[in-house]
């Protein structure tokens, strides 16, 4: 970075003045003119991850549980046993706040993925009676735009 590029500009380089995740319209060579797509499957993705992660968690606090018990079982009259039992006491708190940030999150992706499908549409739909100048069959070719007058 001696070369005075801030990092920055480093991200944005990909996309020109853009950021880096900015990406360009599928089809569009770079250049503009493409279709933006878009799908929720990304989100829902997410979704089923977190709800994995629910899931995946559930057994956890009851395998502890039979940890703890098989070592107080061999312990005896250890004085560390108090002190397991805390430990104890913060995993399983631990775990079902994982859990239940898990099934939040979960939640929020979908209700995400929903609104924005909604959104698409209702942006779509604006659209469709738009009229391009110089549109064909085949769509928008640009002509007329920014051109003779």
């Amino acid at each position: 970075m001696g070369s005075g590029v801030s990092g920055a500009g480093v991200l944005a380089q990909l996309g020109g003045d853009r950021p880096w995740w900015w990406g360009e319209p599928e089809g569009s060579g770079g250049g503009g003119g493409g279709d933006l797509k878009h799908s929720d499957g990304p989100w829902l993705r997410a979704a089923g991850g977190a709800e994995g992660l629910v899931v995946h968690l559930g057994p956890v606090k009851a395998e502890l549980g039979r940890a703890h018990q098989d070592l107080a079982a061999g312990a005896g009259e250890l004085s560390a046993l108090a002190e397991l039992g805390t430990v104890r006491a913060s995993w399983e708190r631990r775990i079902e706040t994982a859990r239940d940030e898990c099934r939040s999150l979960t939640g929020k992706l979908r209700a995400v993925a929903a609104t924005q499908s909604e959104v698409n549409e209702t942006v779509k739909g604006a659209f469709d009676g738009v009229k391009v100048a110089g549109a064909g069959a085949g769509g928008a070719s640009g002509a007329g735009v920014g051109g003779e007058r």
